[in-house]
């Protein structure tokens, strides 16, 4: 971690007092709201930063003053980076939690406020962890479609597999709106349009389903593998570890129980150690 240098600020009246910007600071430069629980915000990118699609760094705010000291520490959470490698910027998912040490002062940014974020990418969500296959799945609850944002507008993506499907299970319609926007966003992606070509909705398959508000299709994800709804509506094969890779991002119950059925399917877990035919995020909760 590193101090920004302290920026002096004039002021006519006043002496010249030094205002320190915070460690790791990056400008916010776009905020979106969706719904009373979701937002996504854009930030500036540290030049020196690289990372793969589909991992997450730390990111936070100063926390409250110790009543005692004085003191502010930095609270800081893993967060997904929603925007792929190639990206100027940093984009990131959120969700909104009232009493939540962090995302109940991060709801309120606006662009040009500073942000912590600690420049060391980590995670699974990574196409090095993965073996390759004809058909990738990226399965995803709530904010949990953060990596596979940043997965879908990678090219390597649509180089490696012939298919791409991308499940979203929520509880509200409202929650599915950041998901279906980038998904619609990506008929228009000159660079992966290149890679795509024609065929498009041939090559990506979006599968949205809700669990309490009416939808075209409701349900949980795990039900709907179990039933063979899933495969059905989408006019493809079972999972089969010859033919299908995985990518798991949600709740812990949820990733417990993907696990499970990817396994009875003959899938196994990888790393990026050791790459296998499926992964899943442990550092995400939602």
């Amino acid at each position: 971690m590193h101090m920004n240098e302290v920026t002096p600020v004039m002021d006519a009246e006043a002496k010249v007092k030094p205002v320190p910007t915070l460690p790791d600071a990056q400008t916010v430069t776009e905020v979106e709201h969706y719904t009373d629980r979701l937002f996504r915000f854009r930030c500036t990118r540290p030049q020196t930063l690289r990372f793969r699609s589909g991992e997450f760094v730390m990111i936070g705010l100063m926390g409250d003053p110790d009543p005692k000291t004085g003191k502010q520490k930095p609270l800081l959470r893993a967060y997904s980076i929603a925007s792929p490698s190639w990206d100027e910027e940093l984009e990131f998912y959120s969700i909104k939690v009232p009493d939540g040490p962090l995302t109940s002062k991060l709801q309120h940014i606006k662009p040009g406020d500073q942000i912590i974020l600690r420049p060391k990418p980590v995670g699974t969500l990574v196409h090095d962890a993965l073996i390759p296959g004809k058909r990738i799945w990226f399965f995803a609850t709530g904010t949990g479609f953060a990596p596979f944002a940043s997965l879908l507008r990678e090219p390597q993506t649509y180089q490696d597999y012939d298919e791409v499907i991308i499940t979203h299970t929520c509880r509200e319609v409202g929650e599915l709106t950041y998901g279906r926007n980038l998904i619609e966003a990506l008929k228009d992606d000159e660079l992966l349009n290149e890679v795509i070509g024609d065929g498009f909705w041939k090559k990506i398959k979006y599968y949205p389903t809700t669990t309490r508000e009416e939808s075209p299709k409701m349900g949980r994800i795990t039900d709907l593998i179990r039933s063979g709804d899933v495969f059905a509506d989408l006019g493809t094969d079972p999972l089969c570890p010859q033919n299908d890779r995985a990518m798991i991002c949600g709740n812990l119950p949820f990733n417990l129980e993907l696990k499970e059925l990817l396994e009875e399917a003959g899938l196994e877990e990888g790393a990026n150690s050791k790459p296998a035919q499926y992964v899943v995020e442990k550092a995400f909760l939602e």
